[in-house]
């Protein structure tokens, strides 16, 4: 008769556990609460506060990374979870969000233009994950997902507090979102602002012109943020044109 082998015990405290570190991945999982938030809120009906999660899954977004180096909690697990919340927050909830509001009246082309926004959001965060170690970090190749979603989600958030409403600009949304989405994956450059030495001094006008940021943001924080994210969506189009002229030029 075969001798049966003894099963190893799955409570054996000699087996190693694979764990996750806490403390990075509590801010992806809040980012990603905070699209699904926004999901939730677009369908029923509450675009404004829909609007608002999508910029705090930003601020979330932009955290997670951070606390991770700052703590060297680093893992591949963290990196993968923060693309797949990435894509929930700033792929999926910015494309249903602008349905709902705007594009829904639009029928085919409304729901096109989405998924445009959608599929450009994959593409981009896919590209961002297999050129991370080739790509020059001063720049992202195409615009990023947060601005992205930040451009989409702005429009809504200013439209609502001007008392607009979707239907009345929903050839605006829609070239805002195919813009935004054909953006993600072009080959412009966007400054990533990643070389930033904060130890270094700086001129007097960058403390006031940051000052005058503020004051904006808390003035009028949808105005403000939109505008920006505006200027950085058409900042990487205006460097391509000017390197453009500069080898036309010699």
């Amino acid at each position: 008769m075969t001798e049966l082998k003894p099963r190893k015990s799955l409570f054996n405290p000699e087996v190693k556990r694979r764990g996750i570190y806490l403390l990075p991945n509590l801010f992806t999982t809040a980012a990603l609460f905070a699209g699904f938030f926004a999901i939730v809120q677009a369908m029923q009906g509450d675009f404004a506060r829909a609007a608002m999660a999508i910029f705090i899954a930003m601020v979330l977004d932009g955290l997670d990374g951070r606390v991770a180096r700052l703590t060297n909690t680093q893992s591949a697990f963290g990196a993968e979870y923060d693309s797949l919340s990435d894509m929930v927050s700033f792929g999926a909830a910015p494309a249903l969000v602008m349905y709902e509001w705007a594009l829904r009246d639009m029928g085919r082309l409304g729901w096109i233009a989405a998924f445009i926004y959608c599929a450009g959001a994959a593409l981009r965060l896919a590209r961002f994950n297999t050129t991370l170690e080739v790509m020059d970090k001063r720049y992202f190749q195409g615009l990023p997902s947060p601005a992205a979603a930040a451009l989409v989600a702005g429009l809504v958030w200013v439209m609502i507090e001007t008392g607009i409403s979707g239907s009345d600009v929903r050839w605006l949304a829609c070239v805002l979102t195919v813009f935004a989405g054909v953006t993600m994956v072009s080959n412009i450059r966007f400054y990533s602002f990643k070389d930033i030495n904060l130890k270094k001094s700086v001129p007097f006008f960058v403390i006031a012109a940051i000052a005058l940021g503020f004051a904006l943001v808390a003035y009028s924080p949808e105005i403000a943020l939109f505008g920006f994210f505006v200027i950085y969506g058409l900042s990487g189009y205006v460097q391509a044109a000017i390197s453009l002229f500069k080898r036309k030029a010699l």
